[in-house]
């Protein structure tokens, strides 16, 4: 008895330190997109009916024990199967209620919910290409014309040599990808080397960046802020080193954000062209000046 007491109390112990509480949760993270409410409800609709089903056998099981004992004057069956109608309905009943649960209370939930994942292309505002490398992601806006990587930035004496963690330990990079907040974003993800996995919570999604494949998923996510994620396929020694930052800012904040990610190429592309007539005796330093753009376009 003495030591169920100490292992009792070590187990006690454990869960109420502060270090166990740190980062536990009861639910999932907020949902801020539609798959991700979607996915939250699934969630709690699968979490009520397993407990009301759970408490409900434990019930009949407990009762049947108690009631069938054997100091009641009971004696076990012998029969290795249903033999009449009473013993047949006790079989079959549960697992129609089970076949029901499965494919009505769950089904039909589950299937919206896996349609709605993958209505990538259907009122897109904004393609962005998401490659994964050994160790970092790669972002791309096609249309815009913006390439830009995204590396982790934690110290290494943070992770080599037990110097105190930051807020955000594993989890910030150099260049965050920045989205429009409201705008349906459609997700096109491959990879360079192996299988990485580009993963946020919040958002409800997770694809794998596959060599040679180009895969999709969607996000519209409704309310801004910076939302972290990581890589969740094993990748190789730096993989717990491969974070996801995602800043969800207003449109303007976002157009402005862009703009400034554009290549250099494009304001000396605005440039007035220099008329042919013009030469360096009729125009003193204007040959310069064009071998001066044209050097700071290439």
């Amino acid at each position: 008895m003495q030591h169920f007491y100490k292992l009792g109390l070590a187990l006690w112990m454990t869960l109420m330190s502060v270090a166990v509480q740190a980062g536990y949760a009861y639910n999932l993270p907020e949902p801020v997109t539609p798959i991700a409410r979607e996915t939250l409800h699934m969630h709690n609709l699968v979490m009520v009916v397993i407990l009301i089903m759970f408490f409900g056998v434990l019930a009949m099981l407990i009762y049947s024990f108690y009631t069938h004992r054997k100091a009641a004057g009971f004696k076990a069956a012998t029969f290795t199967g249903p033999t009449n109608r009473k013993q047949w309905l006790w079989a079959l009943f549960p697992f129609a209620l089970l076949f029901v649960i499965d494919y009505g209370v769950f089904g039909i939930p589950a299937y919206h919910a896996v349609v709605l994942y993958e209505d990538t292309k259907t009122d897109a505002e904004l393609v962005v290409k998401v490659t994964g490398s050994q160790w970092m992601w790669q972002y791309d806006f096609p249309a815009e014309g913006v390439s830009f990587t995204s590396r982790l930035i934690t110290p290494r004496e943070q992770i080599d040599s037990g110097a105190v963690k930051g807020e955000h330990y594993l989890l910030e990079v150099d260049n965050p990808l920045v989205l429009p907040v409201g705008k349906k974003v459609r997700f096109i993800t491959t990879s360079n080397d192996v299988i990485h996995s580009w993963w946020v919570p919040a958002f409800g999604v997770k694809r794998d960046a596959v060599p040679g494949f180009l895969r999709e998923f969607w996000a519209t996510v409704e309310k801004t802020g910076t939302y972290r994620g990581q890589c969740s396929e094993l990748c190789g020694k730096e993989h717990g080193f491969m974070p996801v930052v995602v800043n969800v800012v207003s449109q303007e904040e976002f157009a402005t954000w862009l703009a400034s990610k554009k290549p250099v190429a494009t304001a000396a592309a605005a440039a007035p062209a220099v008329p042919a007539s013009a030469t360096a005796e009729t125009a003193p330093g204007v040959t310069d000046k064009v071998a001066v753009v044209a050097k700071a376009a290439q």
